[in-house]
């Protein structure tokens, strides 16, 4: 997956710089960012505007940014992105990047980055074949470079094809292995629970919670871009998820979201449990609609099954809980002895005296705390960047 990526291409002077419309389109459409850097021979054949309205990004050709004297920084450039593929990448840029040459803007930046740099020929088949652009190549692979064949489609360990550089779509899939390769939770299987419960009190009434659900669906979609294979079982909720590696669940009450939660945990890996489940339940749900009276109405409530700490005690070696706390006094105490009794390894705390934090909010501030009482409390974020705080912390759990 692409999502988040930050892409940086560069275009040089081919008749296939076209194709590199076609790779921006559909990195921008997989939810790559992509800042492009051209020669100024690639201007000859597709323009920095097309490539600009394409990315979203101002297009970069020369050192010198505008007639104030700017200038536009090839090293902050080089240490952005993620990975820097050079598309099409003609004989002329190859010799030269080879050779540690430095006379235009691509390939400064080029020699300063330090994330993996793909390249993709594309030249006559005479100029592929000679021994000086053989050699070359073989220059490009020494530094770590990667080159991509035409109609291959993935790693190439050399150059086979017809000097035809390669469709915008086995890119694209090159791209997506190398990032695939980097995942730090591939092969995992990974447990979320999010939104609210409700408990029904007859056909039309039932007691709930404002639990919105957004941190749970932004922890399931970080956890499935690090690699995890997601079961996402989730209350009602108006969050909505697209992505081929989340599985979800939908339930209504707090016993069938336990129903689908131990059955699922024995061969999980991690589990996180966002949830905003209901204490307790009514005694009965009637059948009609209760009609309204002159008297009070009294509600007999018992607990439902306490999810957290039913799959605390089934946890075996290997596996890590991930449980949450909103608390509104004595906050870490709290969440420490929640963290203890739940048989938790890490816990996140979450206060509702903290101005946009708790539910209803697309932002939330945490602290997270471990079994040691190492505590890490972070400022007020988006909901996805605490996602991405909270997985972080999970990973380096894994790692202990």
């Amino acid at each position: 997956m692409l999502r988040d990526k930050k892409i940086l291409l560069g275009v040089t002077g081919s008749i296939a710089a076209y194709k590199s419309a076609v790779l921006t389109r559909l990195l921008v459409k997989a939810g790559a960012t992509v800042k492009v850097v051209m020669t100024s021979s690639a201007a000859d054949f597709i323009t920095p505007l097309t490539l600009s309205t394409l990315s979203k990004n101002p297009v970069l050709t020369d050192f010198v940014k505008d007639e104030t004297g700017q200038w536009n920084n090839h090293v902050d450039l080089g240490l952005w992105a993620d990975v820097m593929i050079i598309a099409p990448a003609s004989a002329n840029t190859v010799a030269k990047m080879a050779n540690g040459l430095c006379d235009n803007l691509l390939i400064a930046v080029y020699l300063s980055t330090r994330c993996p740099v793909y390249f993709a020929p594309a030249m006559d088949l005479d100029m592929l074949q000679h021994p000086a652009t053989k050699a070359n190549f073989q220059k490009l692979k020494s530094f770590g470079n990667i080159l991509i064949d035409a109609g291959y489609g993935e790693l190439a360990s050399g150059l086979t094809g017809n000097g035809r550089m390669a469709e915008p779509e086995e890119i694209v899939s090159v791209l997506e292995k190398h990032f695939d390769a980097e995942k730090a939770l591939q092969g995992k299987k990974v447990l979320v629970t999010a939104g609210p419960t409700y408990e029904a009190i007859d056909p039309v009434r039932f007691i709930g919670n404002h639990s919105s659900g957004k941190m749970g669906f932004s922890l399931a979609e970080e956890l499935a871009d690090q690699g995890a294979s997601v079961s996402l079982v989730t209350g009602p909720t108006q969050q909505y998820i697209n992505h081929p590696q989340v599985n979800v669940i939908h339930v209504t009450s707090a016993e069938e979201m336990y129903t689908s939660c131990a059955s699922l945990f024995p061969t999980t890996d991690i589990t996180v449990l966002a949830a905003a489940v209901a204490d307790y339940r009514p005694v009965e749900v009637a059948d009609q609609k209760i009609k309204k009276k002159d008297t009070n109405l009294t509600i007999e409530l018992t607990k439902t099954h306490d999810i957290a700490a039913s799959l605390g005690k089934m946890k075996h070696n290997g596996q890590v809980i991930v449980g949450f706390a909103l608390e509104t006094e004595n906050e870490q105490t709290n969440a420490l002895t929640k963290l203890e009794k739940k048989n938790f390894d890490l816990i996140v705390l979450n206060s509702l005296n903290d101005k946009g934090a708790g539910f209803g909010h697309d932002t939330n501030k945490i602290t997270i705390m471990d079994r040691s009482q190492n505590v890490r409390s972070f400022e007020l974020k988006n909901k996805k960047e605490v996602a991405r705080d909270i997985v972080k912390a999970i990973i380096e759990k894994l790692h202990d």
